[in-house]
């Protein structure tokens, strides 16, 4: 049985959960029938895995109506109704129709009074998602739960009546989840599904007025643009980043930009713009307030991420033993709960030891990666690193002993190489 992705990437994008999608149907069908559906997310799970290739009658209807296109469309075979059905469904869309039309002549009922207590909720809904990805990277979940509730940031707009204030801060609240998003598929390595996330949350971002969000955007499509192999635009990203008016305003946003800006001029080739740059991320970080009260997506900020970053860009210069170095001080710093970037690092960590010919070391290091107790949540991004070392550790030591046992280990682990 093959998944169903194309449901599965109508469900992102609208940022339904199963339980969610089950519950949507089922509106859906008291709305065109009258009577309520008997839709379960066991229904939606096995529509998702493939157990459900050619659903029909009450099932297909439903899901036509909350997607707003065809069973085709959804990633599944379309049968051919039969007469009778065609002619019951005719009969209850024509019904639902003429409900509608006499609903729109009514006058509208006001909507509830959105306040910042709503906003203040979503807020620790938005913390605990950024506490989650710093935790363990971006994952379907997470990405699923981001869009669901930038969904219910812009339902609180459309149904509610709230002051101005409000109104920006909910779209701002609606840009950062929708971030990420973004970022979670970035973690994932969907490059194309990020792409579509940064279109919708810079919109959103336009709208809240906010600078602080739209720097955090740029940075993500610094990455972005990477991903996807176009490196002017991943500079341009990182410059514009660099120039926002948060980065003239707070030292430790200008540090951030300056070091992903470094990272960025690296992978191009141009040392001594990203030397430059570091040496500004180095200067901003220690003229910086730390105690200063800031956004909760830029919390992960600290010494070890600064040389991490500085690590990533000297091992993109090929100054792999200085990388060594801002890796060893990163790893030694990193908060405990960081699981993801203790990951991340720990990967380029072997990458730089193998490329001053260390073997034995760097399958050491690249091996706490896997033993670690929880990493059997890699992020594609991660997955993709370990694959990067397995073939460049197969070019330098082929007949390694090392090498062998490093083959071995990797080879069993299940998921994606």
């Amino acid at each position: 049985m093959a998944p169903n992705l194309a449901l599965a990437t109508k469900m992102i994008e609208l940022g339904y959960t199963q339980e969610q999608l089950a519950e949507e149907m089922n509106v859906a069908l008291r709305q065109i029938t009258g009577s309520t559906g008997n839709v379960s997310a066991r229904t939606i799970w096995n529509l998702l895995h493939g157990r459900t290739r050619r659903p029909i009658g009450r099932t297909r209807v439903a899901l036509e109506h909350v997607f707003d296109c065809s069973i085709k469309d959804l990633g599944f075979d379309q049968p051919s109704p039969t007469p009778s059905e065609e002619s019951v469904l005719r009969r209850t869309f024509a019904g639902a129709a003429a409900g509608i039309a006499a609903a729109a002549v009514l006058p509208p009922t006001p909507g509830p009074r959105i306040g910042m207590a709503d906003v203040d909720r979503l807020d620790a809904a938005f913390a605990g998602l950024v506490a989650a990805d710093n935790s363990h990277g971006g994952t379907v979940s997470l990405e699923t739960r981001a869009v669901a509730f930038a969904h219910h940031a812009m339902e609180l707009q459309a149904v509610g009546s709230a002051s101005q204030r409000v109104r920006q801060r909910l779209y701002y609240l609606a840009a950062a989840f929708t971030g990420t998003a973004m970022w979670a598929a970035l973690d994932a390595y969907q490059p194309d599904r990020a792409e579509g996330h940064f279109e919708r949350a810079m919109r959103l971002a336009g709208l809240s007025g906010n600078a602080d969000i739209q720097l955090r955007l740029w940075g993500h499509a610094a990455v972005l643009s990477t991903q996807k192999k176009s490196p002017h635009d991943a500079l341009a990203a990182a410059e514009a980043g660099r120039a926002s008016s948060t980065c003239r305003r707070d030292p430790l946003a200008r540090s951030l930009a300056a070091a992903r800006l470094a990272a960025v001029q690296a992978e191009a080739g141009d040392a001594r713009s990203a030397r430059r740059s570091l040496d500004s991320a180095v200067d901003s970080f220690l003229r910086a307030d730390k105690g200063e009260l800031r956004p909760t997506w830029i919390a992960f900020y600290d010494q070890s991420e600064l040389s991490g970053l500085s690590g990533l860009a000297m091992s993109r210069l090929g100054r792999h033993d200085e990388a060594e170095a801002h890796f060893h001080r990163t790893l030694s710093e990193l908060r405990p709960t960081y699981a993801r970037n203790r990951w991340f690092y720990s990967t380029h960590l072997a990458l730089s030891q193998l490329h001053q010919g260390d073997v034995e070391l760097a399958c050491a290091t690249a091996t706490s990666v896997l033993q670690d107790p929880v990493s059997d949540s890699l992020t594609g991004r991660i997955e993709r690193l370990l694959g990067t070392f397995t073939r460049e550790l197969a070019d330098r030591a082929p007949r390694a002993q090392a090498t062998a046992s490093w083959k071995e280990q990797y080879g069993s682990r299940k998921g994606p190489l």
